[in-house]
């Protein structure tokens, strides 16, 4: 295992050494999602299943000169059904991982945290990780949960930082250093963050959490320059080289990732942690290369996680209005 990882290339050199994982992907009929396919496919990292308007589908895979095969093709009346046939295609064995395409992202999670049908783990909280690859930073860097979780406490912050860190073990980083953020580095009891950061890094120190070394809190400068640790004179073995940073909520998550993304350059490949399947989640307006490390991601989060199944529950799931998801939702489900 690697100590880091420089990009994100990296990751779809790993992927494309292992077998295609079957992908469902929920909507295809957008030209970026068939352009990343079509990509993931040549370079054998995926066997596509293409679910949405088959007539589009068609269209749009033709418009970027890759012939589409029939079998390939999923049809479906609309994105909630698109959602459930790929939960349903995961269920029956047919495929491994689910890619999310041009459906909204609600409509997308909604179907895979029902209780019911969906694809939930027993004891797993589900959580969010964008691995970055930014030009100023000489390896990847994990941000976790900017897209699911909104206002988690100490307890779904510690489920959140297990799920991260499993996945950065399955992408090869056997003991990533982890930053948990606050916007100072000095327990401060009016913020709320810098209480949460100290106990997680006492939990870690003594063992209740594993495989990574955790440090906070820290501001975002102390976590990832060695320079600004030094000046404050900071003493950690994260500072300066975080791979993974845990931010306090989703809003201030979402808001460094997107500040990296279109003001450092940096791209963001984002997956969903903790269902029984790995799930690929880009923004619509994503780029293929962004697209494609989440596939490559998924791959090997399928190949190398050890199999769990999904739990069936008979008591329905609240309907879900937006992405950002609501405590109950995230939460992990009983035995």
């Amino acid at each position: 295992m690697a100590t880091h990882l420089g990009t994100l290339k990296d990751l779809i050199d790993q992927a494309q050494k292992l077998e295609p994982i079957r992908v469902a992907v929920v909507d295809a009929a957008q030209g970026l999602v068939i352009e990343t396919l079509r990509e993931a496919h040549e370079l054998g990292i995926v066997e596509p299943h293409l679910i949405g308007d088959a007539a589009a589908i068609e269209k749009t895979c033709l418009e970027f000169g890759w012939p589409v095969r029939e079998s390939w093709l999923v049809p479906a009346p609309n994105d909630p059904a698109a959602a459930a046939k790929a939960v349903e295609l995961v269920r029956d064995g047919r495929a491994d991982a689910i890619m999310k395409g041009n459906i909204h992202t609600d409509v997308l999670m909604r179907e895979l945290l029902r209780k019911e049908s969906g694809l939930r783990l027993p004891e797993r909280r589900v959580s969010h990780v964008f691995i970055t690859d930014i030009p100023a930073y000489p390896k990847l860097l994990g941000i976790t949960d900017a897209a699911i979780n909104i206002a988690p406490d100490l307890s779904a912050k510690e489920q959140i930082l297990r799920n991260a860190v499993e996945l950065f073990h399955l992408i090869g980083v056997e003991k990533p250093k982890v930053a948990v953020l606050s916007a100072v580095e000095t327990v401060t009891p009016a913020i709320s963050s810098t209480l949460d950061a100290a106990c997680l890094t006492l939990m870690a120190r003594r063992g209740q959490i594993g495989g990574a070394a955790v440090d906070g809190p820290l501001a975002f400068d102390n976590a990832i320059s060695a320079r600004a640790a030094s000046e404050k004179e900071i003493v950690s073995d994260v500072a300066g080289e975080a791979d993974l940073v845990l931010v306090p909520d989703l809003v201030s998550g979402n808001i460094l990732a997107k500040n990296l993304e279109y003001l450092a350059g940096a791209v963001a490949a984002g997956v969903v942690v903790g269902l029984g399947v790995p799930v690929a989640l880009s923004s619509r307006a994503d780029p293929p290369d962004a697209r494609l490390a989440a596939l490559a991601i998924a791959s090997l989060m399928h190949h190398r996680a050890p199999r769990t199944a999904p739990v069936r529950a008979t008591a329905p799931e609240p309907s879900l209005h937006c992405a950002p998801q609501p405590e109950h939702a995230c939460c992990p489900v009983p035995e």
